[in-house]
């Protein structure tokens, strides 16, 4: 590499890295003074408050991880332009897409970094995260699903619960159907279903089981019974944040598992597992357009490209949550979903450079 490369590189990395420092405590502090007087009245003790800004710190970081790249290198390179240092590498006859390559190399840094924390280490954070602002800050509100419960447990059997009290592991208005060859085999109905920890079973009261018969119906009526049943207490009850909290091997196996039941929220756990690859493209793409918007020399100064810089970062991640929200509540393909925003930015990305090199 050359001294253009490690001169520009450098730069990218360390506002990069320095972006990151100084709006993280920012928004630390923004956060502790919001919620420190909920932490006072539960007495959350201080090595829990500690981890939790660990965790803040990492899941914040991917949060916005696109917008502090793209405003760091819009800073910096609206320093290299307003310094005239642009114009002077072009003068020396180094070409507008040679003068991107140290760009790109510092951009596929960046990018391995942020499929590492997607993949692993934002999960990890992300779990911590909200289990603390469930038990700690949210007061009533619950971490899981617990009304109108209605799942396929496998290829052949659903559940119904209209309504479950984790704490006392307390069910009320369970069915159970079982299928063959898409034909109903048996029914099972209880007013009320009971979690036993001690021994992995379920106690049903008001039980009634009726199997389908090819010459009439049979019941078979219990005030209460005590079975055992293929599911587990997590598919009465799922976490709400369950995919963020899962690693990609992870989320890949659950994903299926979740399909083959025919879950509802397919959509919302896709949603998260692609952009965990959109993401590091996303890097590519923005670093071409923060680097085609900022190089060129301008009257006002740096301040128009870093308000030109903030309304682009601005619409793409608008694009972004939008529709990922579409994909979660729509029948909108989460893969069109998620990419979509990379394409058109991507488009932007090619037709800014273009000019840009002219």
């Amino acid at each position: 590499m050359k001294i253009l490369d490690w001169y520009i590189l450098k730069r990218y990395i360390f506002t990069f890295v320095l972006m990151l420092l100084l709006f993280i405590p920012i928004g630390i502090t923004i956060n502790l003074a919001e919620k420190i007087d909920k932490m006072l009245a539960n007495e959350v003790p201080f090595n829990e408050i500690t981890r939790f800004y660990l965790d803040f710190t990492i899941y914040f970081s991917n949060l916005l991880f696109p917008l502090f790249l793209f405003l760091s290198v819009i800073w910096f390179t609206s320093k290299l332009a307003n310094n005239t240092e642009v114009i002077a590498f072009i003068s020396s006859g180094v070409s507008f897409w040679r003068f991107l390559r140290p760009y790109m190399i510092g951009a596929t840094i960046v990018a391995v970094f942020a499929l590492v924390l997607g993949m692993y280490l934002a999960p990890r954070a992300s779990k911590g995260f909200n289990e603390f602002e469930y038990k700690y800050l949210k007061g009533s509100r619950k971490d899981k699903e617990t009304s109108n419960i209605y799942r396929q447990i496998n290829d052949d059997e659903i559940i119904f619960v209209s309504n479950f009290n984790t704490r006392d592991r307390r069910g009320s208005n369970f069915t159970l159907e079982r299928f063959k060859d898409n034909v109903l085999v048996y029914k099972i109905s209880a007013l009320n279903i009971m979690f036993n920890p001690a021994d992995s079973t379920y106690r049903l009261t008001n039980y009634t089981k009726r199997i389908i018969g090819e010459n009439g119906d049979s019941l078979i009526n219990r005030r209460r019974v005590d079975t055992t049943f293929t599911f587990d207490l997590d598919d009465l009850t799922p976490v709400k944040y369950i995919a963020e909290t899962l690693n990609y091997n992870e989320l890949t196996s659950f994903i299926d598992k979740e399909t083959k039941r025919g879950s509802s929220y397919v959509g919302r756990y896709q949603v998260v597992k692609y952009k965990k690859w959109s993401l590091p493209i996303s890097v590519f793409i923005l670093t071409i357009i923060a680097v085609a918007v900022s190089s060129i020399k301008r009257r006002g100064g740096m301040g128009v490209n870093l308000a030109f810089g903030i309304g682009i970062a601005m619409v793409y991640v608008f694009f972004d949550k939008v529709f990922g929200v579409m994909a979660e509540q729509s029948d909108l393909p989460p893969l069109f979903a998620v990419w979509f925003p990379n394409i058109l930015f991507g488009i932007l990305a090619a037709y800014l450079l273009y000019n840009a090199k002219r």
